[in-house]
């Protein structure tokens, strides 16, 4: 088994990618698809050729996309078909019973759905075209942005907070404003009962 990155040199199809996870921000993928129309040809050519998908090689021969998700959806939608990947782990000798198991162990598959209920791993999208939009991952995504959390390597770490933001803030509220919900998520961030979450940088003790 390997772990080392490793760059295929000719193109995917985007939609030949398998999800790791149920749900994106759709409020983020719009963000991605406005940047990526600011671009002229040649900076979109550059940015596809710098941001490889990261994908685990399963024992189907299909990828299956680790990150960027968002990006994914974003770029399918911007109607690109293809995208350079990158291997971070080779699990085509897993028996396909065990595959699974062995993503969920090595914290590369994320199945919860847009209301933070864990699903069967036969409920992930089979494409990014596929995946389901949760305001609360949107609103995570902008609250790191402005400094509500710090980035973190912890593995699938803005659906932790977007987990955590879910039982502060109505769905309903983020939906009818979401510049007022995010200011309650602040609030909340910064309090001690986000000390768990990963990248917390609320106020420090003076003890």
């Amino acid at each position: 088994m390997t772990n080392t990155r490793e760059p295929r040199v000719h193109p995917v199809p985007i939609l030949s990618l398998r999800p790791t996870q149920m749900t994106v921000g759709m409020r983020e993928v719009k963000e991605k698809r406005k940047r990526w129309r600011e671009r002229n040809k040649t900076k979109q050519a550059d940015l596809l050729g710098k941001h490889m998908i990261p994908v685990v090689y399963g024992p189907d021969l299909r990828y299956y996309v680790i990150d960027h998700h968002h990006l994914g959806r974003a770029l399918h939608d911007e109607g690109v078909k293809e995208v350079l990947v990158t291997i971070v782990g080779d699990l085509r000798m897993v028996e396909r019973e065990a595959f699974w198991g062995v993503m969920d162990n090595k914290r590369w598959v994320y199945p919860y759905d847009a209301k933070g209920e864990r699903r069967s791993f036969r409920d992930l999208p089979k494409s990014v075209a596929d995946l389901k939009d949760d305001p609360f991952r949107s609103l995570a995504g902008e609250l790191r942005r402005m400094g509500g959390f710090a980035k973190d390597t912890t593995p699938f770490s803005e659906f932790l907070w977007a987990d955590f933001l879910r039982r502060q803030v109505s769905r309903k509220a983020v939906e009818a404003n979401f510049d007022k919900a995010l200011e309650k998520a602040l609030a909340a961030a910064r309090s001690k009962a986000a000390v768990y979450l990963p990248g917390w940088c609320g106020p420090a003790d003076d003890d």
